[in-house]
């Protein structure tokens, strides 16, 4: 596709047709409605751990953490999302992905440690690759619903397009079949927005809403900063049973050390999941970058 383009660019400015606006047209129109159907792994190149991404930005060394509450059986319950973007990376379905390590926590309680797995193609689209996630019942391990695309009918989907317009399609953020049954999907809601939190105030912000289409009316709102990535997360919909409100209240670069630390808990995590998931012991172990 990137070299039907670059063909039919110089075609147009030598003709002077203005088959170069109809080109320029045409990739900015699918780099705003790409979806997971689209997903190819002959679009990833070397570099597709490098997610630069403007409003899904993954640097090694990110860690970030979101605060705030959200209902819980009915009860409001205080939350803490600790993100760091570890310095590994995973291949999964033939992409070399990201490897990024994730903690939640309810009333000061860790209730679940997720690793989820990104990779950005040449068009500049990111793509979820899969998660495996530990849920923990009272500082036990309880269960662990991961899926990785390419298996056990688990595919690939959309993390954030590289051109995000509203009035565009809603798009499958990945699949996996029951007992799993992950279906979760995103959509554009709005564009150019401000939106303050306790780190920053930003302009120009992204929000995209997720959703599920067998629950009409609940909506999680995610808020992207250019250039930061999600700085708030929100909700809509009179269905909306959690009402999750979180706050990025800091964001930070890890020094060698702390990396070091993070890496390894991650690949701790990564080593039960080797133990206890059949599929996957199918793929190779996460790396270094370096």
């Amino acid at each position: 596709m990137l070299l039907a383009f670059a063909v039919s660019a110089c075609a147009g400015a030598s003709s002077g047709s203005g088959t170069k606006e109809t080109s320029d047209r045409s990739r900015s129109e699918h780099l705003s409605t790409v979806s997971a159907k689209d997903f190819d792994s002959a679009d990833f190149d070397d570099d597709s751990v490098r997610v630069d991404n403007k409003w899904f930005p993954l640097q090694p060394g990110a860690y970030s953490v979101f605060e705030g509450s959200a209902f819980d059986n009915g009860e409001r319950v205080s939350r803490r999302v600790l993100t760091t973007v570890t310095d590994l990376t995973k291949v999964i379905d033939g992409v070399n992905a990201m490897v990024v390590w994730e903690r939640d926590y309810t009333d000061g309680e860790e209730v679940e440690a997720e690793l989820a797995f990104f990779a950005q193609d040449i068009y500049g689209n990111v793509w979820h690759m899969g998660e495996y996630p530990e849920e923990y019942e009272n500082g036990e391990f309880d269960k662990a619903p991961g899926w990785l695309a390419g298996l056990k009918g688990a595919s690939a989907g959309i993390a954030m397009r590289a051109q995000p317009r509203t009035g565009t399609p809603g798009y499958a953020q990945g699949y996996a079949p029951p007992p799993i049954n992950w279906v979760d999907r995103g959509r554009v809601y709005k564009v150019g927005q401000k939106t303050c939190v306790p780190v920053d105030c930003y302009e120009d912000v992204l929000v995209i809403e997720e959703y599920e289409r067998d629950k009409p009316g609940a909506y999680q709102l995610k808020y992207y900063a250019p250039g930061v990535g999600d700085v708030r997360v929100g909700w809509r919909g009179p269905e909306e049973e959690e009402k999750e409100g979180l706050e990025l209240v800091k964001d930070e670069r890890l020094g060698p050390q702390a990396l070091a630390e993070a890496r390894s808990k991650a690949l701790e995590l990564e080593k039960h999941a080797y133990e206890i998931k059949e599929f996957y012991k199918k793929t190779q172990p996460a790396k270094p970058t370096l």
